[in-house]
């Protein structure tokens, strides 16, 4: 038998090095971002585990919903930016939902310490969010011109922060008012995109009946991040690829929308299916329809 010679034993070395490397990498690879409001039990409970759990399911990005007395998952900015950065995560975006015109700035600091990009207003703020006691009905008061204001202010404190101001829509933007205007359309038209853009929730546009893609053609650029979550022939939602939404044609006009990141959000669970295997199956779904 041949002796092998140093250089032979070298090279053996490195290509095995490569390979497993190689390997590694493919076993790693992470994608896609994850709204926590999904695992918000989960993050209640244990908020580091839970993390933990999310980037072992594959994620890459996270956005948060979970900021209380300065801290988010009772952590401080500081701790929390350097956790999930430990983990392999990237804070992209915030769901700040207790945001006034008085303490805005306050908040965008610990926002920003925490290596956010994006300060998202989830529902009309300051009281102006209403949902029916008896049908569940969600919708505002208040009117679209006065959302569009304090938006706006909102939107310049974001930008002086260094920050990015969006706002996340459910089905009632999408529908006809009492005064007849469809606000997320006087939203769109009134706000200027240098200081308030937008979030778009692919589920509730489609609840809404409206087509989330002649939004993009309508407004382009003004979509910067979606909410990725499907829907079940009963209306329901589910785990991403388990539904009818067709996210290959959305996905299609992503670069016409302005999307620069996406979020797979699962409100609720059902059948037993708990949220952190959820978002497992939403992963592989993610995967199979072409979200990189």
């Amino acid at each position: 038998m041949r002796k092998l010679k140093f250089n032979d034993l070298v090279k053996g070395f490195v290509l095995s090095f490569i390979l497993m490397g190689v390997l590694t990498t493919h076993a790693q690879e992470k994608f896609g971002g994850l709204a926590l409001y999904t695992v918000r039990d989960a993050m209640g409970e244990d908020a580091r585990a839970t993390l933990k759990a999310v980037a072992d399911a594959g994620y890459k990005n996270i956005e948060a919903a979970g900021y209380s007395d300065g801290k988010f998952y009772n952590m401080t900015p500081a701790e929390f930016k350097t956790y999930v950065k430990q983990l392999g995560l990237n804070p992209i975006s915030t769901h700040q939902g207790s945001v006034t015109l008085e303490n805005a700035d306050a908040m965008m600091a610990d926002v920003k310490a925490a290596g956010f990009q994006y300060f998202v207003i989830p529902v009309p703020p300051m009281g102006l969010f209403k949902v029916d006691s008896e049908t569940r009905t969600m919708g505002m008061t208040g009117g679209a011109e006065n959302l569009a204001n304090i938006l706006t202010t909102l939107g310049k404190k974001a930008k002086k922060a260094g920050l990015k101001l969006l706002y996340h829509n459910h089905d009632f933007e999408y529908l006809k008012d009492t005064e007849g205007i469809v606000p997320i359309d006087y939203l769109l038209e009134h706000c200027d995109p240098k200081y308030v853009n937008f979030q778009m929730d692919l589920y509730w546009v489609t609840k809404a009946g409206a087509d989330p893609v002649a939004y993009f053609n309508k407004y382009p650029k003004r979509f910067k991040i979606w909410h990725v979550k499907d829907m079940d022939d009963q209306g329901r939602f589910a785990p991403v690829g388990k539904g009818q939404i067709d996210f290959a044609r959305i996905l299609a006009n992503k670069e016409l929308s302005g999307m620069k990141y996406y979020m797979v959000e699962q409100d609720r669970t059902f059948d037993d299916l708990k949220p952190l295997e959820a978002i497992k199956i939403s992963h592989e779904g993610l995967k199979e329809i072409g979200f990189k």
